[in-house]
């Protein structure tokens, strides 16, 4: 079973490509789940994001979608949320309550610095990386505790640009690791860092390694936010999980776990 529940839109902003000729070439590439989860309306940065009045067309159209295709593919109607440590007040309760499949939630911001965004790379050089670290993993620690969310999304991206964590992160990212798990949320293996400076899905090899020891389940994610990224390093990422050791992955319905070998 072929799963890829990370995938964009244009209501976005930031990707192209229409809904039918993504899941058209989902289709061509044998993906048999294929999830939508555009970034979600929030009142911040919203540049990269949908506008709040446009959260119903969204579910219209995937809903739609749902059923156009239905006895060709599987299609989930998901939605990637940011969570700010110390501003979960910017958190849409209608967001939060949609009648999502899934909800992937994901920390792009370390208080309004967006890491992951090239237009501002010069702040790594005024910042402490260690401090930088401790913040993110706490950010998604808090996010996992928070029960809003099914999937952790590109788990150590803040590495994008080449700054891995320092070998002293490692405890912190087990501690991480541990709350993902114990609140019953699936680690994705995101292709897009293969695509970025960093040359690598996230999260690492050593990072899988751990969240296999500790029965973690995972789910896979291309993040294409054009048409050639749908299916975009799938087979590297499987080819890394069965290395691991993992035999199958997780996908979710009306935000139920569901189990498949891949």
């Amino acid at each position: 079973m072929r799963i890829d529940l990370h995938n964009h839109t244009t209501l976005c902003h930031h990707a192209q490509g229409s809904i039918d000729a993504y899941i058209l070439k989902a289709i061509e590439l044998g993906i048999d789940i294929y999830g939508f989860s555009c970034h979600a309306p929030m009142d911040f940065d919203p540049k990269y994001r949908m506008h709040l009045t446009e959260l119903p067309l969204y579910c219209q159209l995937i809903t739609q979608a749902q059923k156009t295709y239905q006895d060709q593919i599987q299609i989930l109607l998901g939605l990637e949320v940011d969570f700010i440590n110390g501003k979960q007040d910017l958190l849409e309760p209608s967001v939060l309550d949609c009648p999502c499949d899934y909800l992937i939630g994901s920390v792009h911001f370390l208080d309004t610095w967006g890491f992951d965004n090239p237009e501002f790379i010069a702040q790594y050089a005024q910042r402490d990386l260690k401090d930088c670290w401790e913040q993110y993993l706490k950010a998604i620690e808090n996010m996992a505790q928070s029960g809003y969310f099914q999937v952790v999304g590109h788990f150590d991206l803040l590495k994008i640009f080449g700054h891995r964590p320092p070998l002293d992160m490692t405890p912190h990212i087990q501690k991480t690791l541990q709350a993902i798990k114990d609140n019953h949320m699936a680690l994705e293996i995101n292709a897009a860092g293969l695509r970025k400076p960093i040359k690598e899905q996230y999260p690492s090899f050593e990072i899988l390694q751990y969240a296999h020891k500790i029965d973690l389940p995972i789910t896979f994610g291309s993040d294409a936010h054009s048409l050639d990224q749908v299916g975009f390093g799938y087979d590297d990422c499987v080819q890394i999980a069965q290395k691991i050791g993992y035999k199958q992955a997780v996908f979710f319905k009306d935000k139920i776990p569901h189990y498949t070998p891949f």
